[in-house]
């Protein structure tokens, strides 16, 4: 695993639980993990269950005892680090947004195809597929319990930057980060609207807006929090993204993705309306889909909620009674079980690096119409759009 910060504690999480778990094809041993602060990533190891630690990547990716990277490192090194690792054979997990640019994210599709052709697979980790309630309203919708998709209201809120002296953390910079809000939460709301209902975004409009310019420089830090040092230094992405999406069915999508929505901690929404029914998800209330049956007799219509913790619900069976809660982390240890299960297999895990493209390139789009007044953007196919 390469960095080990807030990302890289989930994902070893997910790495030890789910052999310990599930019944996995493959025997997993998490043998090095790797950053450039060698005190820090050596605690790491012996923090999260790494047998070692090391400070060059590039050394790492070329050892015969490694098979898998998953990359945990801000956006700037995606690419770089993920096409080395898939030309030296090695199977790649990247944390999502896939890269910094559709430049950055076409050359890795492309690495990643290449590489595929001798039996090489990839993964990018947009782990809140892999909530069960999730996967379950994707089932549902692909069963048509709602029928017709007409409307999508997706939204991503936390107020962790409200604070003007929150210190100027990698993530606030465009060349670390290459967005703020659009693409570190945006990205998963995007995933998510394609994901469970199908279809994918074909154009937007829309604006981001950064409220915060200036903020002090980080002294020292680690996941969303840090300390100030002397000195401040220039915001150079977004604090919200606001914007409308239509889908290849032709329904409109309502986007917001924020890091100022005071008293919001890591509010995650999305509501699929459709001529039959409609269900929603609340992160905050992640064991459950609310569900409105509109082919019901009229006096027992209403949302009602769906526990999912049944074991017929995906991937359920494998942990507790029904009733007895999942969180936040198992995401990640069912990132682990699928992505493991298809390299064993053969086949192709999702969301591939062309999924994670089409995402880069709907933010892209997004940045683009901002720039010109909201005008209504085509996302790109294999070619670049235009205004």
């Amino acid at each position: 695993m390469i960095g080990y910060g807030f990302m890289g504690a989930t994902h070893s999480v997910g790495w030890r639980q789910a052999p310990r778990v599930f019944d996995l094809p493959e025997s997993i041993e998490m043998t090095v993990v790797v950053g450039r602060n060698a005190d820090a990533v050596a605690a790491a190891a012996e923090k999260w269950g790494w047998l070692e630690s090391a400070t060059d990547w590039r050394d790492v990716i070329g050892r015969d005892d490694i098979d898998i990277v998953d990359i945990v490192t801000p956006g700037d090194s995606h690419a770089e680090i993920a096409i080395a690792a898939l030309q030296a054979g090695k199977h790649v997990l990247c944390e999502k947004p896939l890269a910094n640019s559709v430049a950055e994210a076409e050359a890795m599709r492309e690495a990643a195809a290449r590489a595929a052709e001798r039996g090489v697979r990839s993964l990018v980790g947009f782990t809140y597929r892999r909530v069960p309630a999730v996967t379950h309203m994707r089932d549902l919708i692909a069963q048509g319990v709602i029928g017709r998709v007409q409307q999508v209201r997706a939204a991503y809120r936390q107020d962790w930057l409200v604070d003007p002296d929150v210190p100027l953390a990698w993530r606030l910079q465009k060349e670390h980060a290459g967005s703020g809000a659009l693409g570190d939460i945006g990205a998963h709301i995007i995933d998510m609207t394609q994901f469970v209902t199908g279809q994918d975004v074909t154009a937007v409009s829309g604006t981001i807006e950064t409220i915060v310019s200036e903020r002090p420089l980080l002294g020292s830090g680690s996941g969303l929090s840090g300390t100030a040092a002397e000195g401040t230094g220039r915001v150079t992405v977004d604090d919200v993204a606001i914007f409308a999406g239509r889908l290849a069915g032709g329904a409109l999508v309502s986007f917001e993705a924020t890091r100022f929505a005071t008293g919001r901690k890591n509010a995650l929404t999305i509501e699929v309306s459709g001529d039959k029914g409609a269900l929603a998800f609340d992160l905050e209330d992640l064991n459950s889909l609310q569900f409105y049956d509109r082919t019901a007799p009229e006096d027992r219509q209403g949302f009602a909620k769906i526990l999912v913790t049944e074991p017929v619900h995906p991937y359920v069976a494998a942990w507790w009674p029904a009733g007895h809660m999942l969180g936040y982390e198992h995401g990640f240890t069912h990132q682990v079980v699928d992505f493991v299960t298809a390299i064993a297999d053969g086949t192709e895990p999702h969301p591939s690096f062309a999924e994670g493209l089409s995402v880069q390139r709907v933010l892209d789009a997004v940045e683009r119409s901002s720039d010109h007044d909201s005008a209504w953007v085509r996302v790109a196919a294999d070619a670049p759009a235009s205004i």
